[in-house]
C-alpha cells in the first residue's frame, strides 16, 4: 500500500492511498471544517466520504510530468512510467500550482 499527504496551499488536506483495489482519496476532518477549506480539484468537491477510483484521479495523475520530464523521473528514479502512484509520489512534493503530495513513510502509517 502507498499513501500520500495532499496539501492546498500548504495546508494538510488529505490522504491519497494506493491499494490493491485502486485508489482512494479523503478529506482531513479538520481541513473539511477549516473556513479556508477548498476542493482539491472540481471533480474532488468537498465531501467527509472517501473517493474511490481503480485508476488514479486524473487531477492527480495530471500532477506527474510528461515527455523529456518524465523521461528523466523514470530513469533517475528507476520508476516504469505505469506505475502512476510511485510517479507522483517521487516527482510531486514541490509541484506547480496549489497542490503538493508528500510520500507517508511506512513508520507514519
Amino acid at each position: 500500500m502507498k499513501q500520500a499527504k495532499i496539501y492546498s496551499h500548504n495546508i494538510f488536506a488529505g490522504v491519497l492511498t494506493e491499494d490493491e483495489n485502486g485508489y482512494t482519496f479523503l478529506y482531513d476532518a479538520d481541513y473539511l471544517q477549516s473556513a479556508d477549506a477548498e476542493a482539491i480539484s472540481i471533480t474532488l468537491p468537498l465531501n467527509s466520504k472517501p473517493y474511490s477510483e481503480k485508476i488514479l484521479f486524473p487531477f492527480f495523475d495530471g500532477l506527474i510530468p510528461e515527455g523529456w520530464l518524465l523521461d528523466i523521473a523514470e530513469k533517475n528514479w528507476k520508476i516504469n512510467r505505469r506505475d502512476r502512484m510511485s510517479l507522483l509520489l517521487a516527482c510531486c512534493k514541490d509541484c506547480i500550482g496549489a497542490v503538493s503530495v508528500e510520500p507517508i513513510i511506512d513508520e507514519e502509517a
